[in-house]
């Protein structure tokens, strides 16, 4: 399965913005899905997952309570919906699947990592 991730912009500090991930196949409703984000010249960080039913979403502790992850599988699409957003919250975002048992957070668990969305955010 391919993801692709959109939505991301340049958003003013403490705006909103609503990512969202297509999926290339229905398959994907079969795989968790999760959220993850690179800054310039840092590793890739673990940000939200949701299991593949739509339940259970696990949150990064710098993004909590700001961040919504959900997912609709009429749609094939998980979203994250970003408020009060921070310029420390400026990176790729990247969304990418997992079939791995649990609720494994590393990015090494994850696969099927598309291009990743921009998300810029100002003082």
């Amino acid at each position: 399965v391919q993801l692709q991730a959109s939505g991301g912009g340049l958003v003013q500090a403490g705006g909103s913005l609503r990512l969202s991930c297509a999926a290339s196949e229905r398959t994907f409703i079969n795989y968790h899905a999760g959220w993850f984000r690179q800054a310039p010249g840092k590793e890739r960080e673990f940000v939200a997952r949701i299991s593949r039913n739509g339940v259970n979403p696990i949150y990064a502790d710098s993004v909590k309570g700001r961040f919504t992850i959900s997912r609709s599988n009429t749609k094939n699409t998980p979203y994250l919906q970003m408020i009060s957003l921070k310029p420390e919250d400026t990176a790729v975002y990247y969304c990418a699947a997992t079939s791995v048992v649990g609720t494994t957070t590393q990015p090494q668990d994850f696969h099927s990592w598309g291009q990743g969305t921009q998300l810029t955010v100002s003082s």
